[in-house]
């Protein structure tokens, strides 16, 4: 029996319970009306795992107070923080948490507030270690979405401006300038965005979930670790508290597009400080500025051959087939001179025709619409009777430069002044 009680109590011993002993911040203003992000460190957590979280009207202990019994009070239960939007990471004895207030739960805590409750919520996180559980709160005072909610991104839509409207895939032929792109913001509170536009490049290693979140959404000691790629140009803004923006993305011209195959455009976030967001570890203030719950989407395109190009966007109705005439000889001062003719295309602005010739420079031509034809120059013609075949085609663009049509090639065979 004494043997007994003595391996027990060397049990107890050789197993101890941790304890989490605060949260900073430790309350928080709330976007009332949609989602909220917020930065927050559970300090002490060494050795404790946590994989739950939810939302409750109230609580029987005042907020970061540890308690080993749920606090919440039976019938006050607003929600569970939504698995997708878990980014908490441990970092040596403290647990860093992403809380993602879904705009379900702030009705949720409208709603009872409008009942006579109180307007203010709690965020509570559950901690275990060796079969024992502790508890502790964070509150949430409602308020709008305004200059006193921590600045963080609640949804980020980045965009081609093309023709066809805004779109987040683009496929584009070898050396065809990229559209103009963007980036659409909804957030709360306001701060300065400061970050960079990456590139993908074809062969590169790509991304993981952990190098597309913000700076600020990881660790202080995890920060500097994600992937870097090819910068293409920083952004520093200041973000008013509007609560939507929309940040213009690199340049077209430096977007790359030479070598076949799939980018990615990564729009990257560097941490800022944020004093209604900021959080205190035990050691140092980490800035939260500019923190989400999410992975920041990427830009997608891929560059391909020109005839692969173009046989993917009449596939996918986004071109028409341009359709040629047979080639003729015209008499212009006593010469046959070859005249190419091809058929309109509706709302295009310009054309352009290009003749490959065996062994010589392609040559390009540009006419405006209306004028469905074109008359080979001598010089050029000379070079084609000279090779003996040639092929041609036509493109039609709008007055925006996006392509409406492309004929295929048409192979020109010249025996004797005779095209064929």
């Amino acid at each position: 029996m004494k043997t007994l009680v003595l391996a027990t109590i060397l049990l107890c011993v050789a197993l101890p319970v941790w304890a989490v002993d605060s949260v900073d911040p430790n309350g928080v203003n709330i976007n009332s009306t949609g989602a909220t992000t917020v930065f927050l460190t559970f300090r002490g957590t060494t050795g404790q795992t946590t994989q739950e979280a939810f939302w409750c009207g109230e609580i029987t202990v005042p907020a970061n107070t540890v308690s080993n019994q749920n606090p919440c009070v039976p019938g006050t239960f607003f929600g569970s923080l939504p698995v997708r939007f878990d980014q908490g990471r441990t970092e040596a004895n403290n647990f860093t948490d992403i809380m993602t207030i879904p705009p379900s739960v702030a009705r949720r805590a409208m709603q009872s507030a409008r009942d006579g409750n109180k307007s203010s919520f709690f965020y509570v996180r559950k901690f275990e270690s060796n079969g024992a559980a502790q508890y502790i709160a964070v509150t949430c005072r409602m308020a709008g979405g305004g200059a006193r909610v921590p600045f963080a991104l609640t949804e980020a839509r980045p965009y081609f401006d093309g023709a066809e409207g805004q779109v987040a895939v683009h496929l584009a032929a070898q050396k065809e300038a990229l559209p103009s792109t963007g980036i659409t913001l909804i957030y709360n509170g306001t701060g300065r965005l400061k970050g960079r536009w990456e590139i993908v490049k074809p062969g590169d290693v790509l991304p993981e979930e952990f190098d597309l979140l913000p700076e600020a959404s990881l660790p202080l000691s995890q920060r500097g670790l994600q992937k870097r790629y090819q910068v293409l140009q920083s952004f520093d803004i200041f973000l008013p508290p509007n609560g939507e923006a929309s940040i213009p993305g690199p340049e077209p011209e430096i977007l790359p597009n030479t070598l076949i195959g799939p980018y990615q455009v990564l729009f990257r976030i560097e941490a800022t400080f944020d004093k209604e967001g900021n959080s205190n570890t035990g050691v140092v203030t980490v800035a939260s500025g500019g923190a989400a719950g999410f992975t920041m989407p990427t830009l997608r395109y891929y560059v391909g051959s020109d005839e692969d190009v173009s046989q993917a966007r009449r596939e996918a109705g986004l071109e028409k087939t341009l359709r040629l005439l047979p080639v003729k000889q015209g008499e212009v001062n006593g010469s046959n001179l070859l005249l190419f003719n091809w058929l309109d295309i509706h709302y295009a602005a310009i054309y352009k025709l290009e003749l490959h010739i065996t062994g010589e420079e392609p040559f390009v031509a540009i006419r405006k619409s209306g004028l469905e034809s074109y008359q080979l120059p001598p010089w050029i013609q000379a070079k084609a009777l000279e090779a003996g075949s040639a092929r041609w085609r036509v493109s039609a663009f709008n007055k925006n430069g996006k392509r409406l049509a492309r004929s295929d090639w048409q192979k020109l065979t010249l025996t004797d002044n005779n095209p064929q």
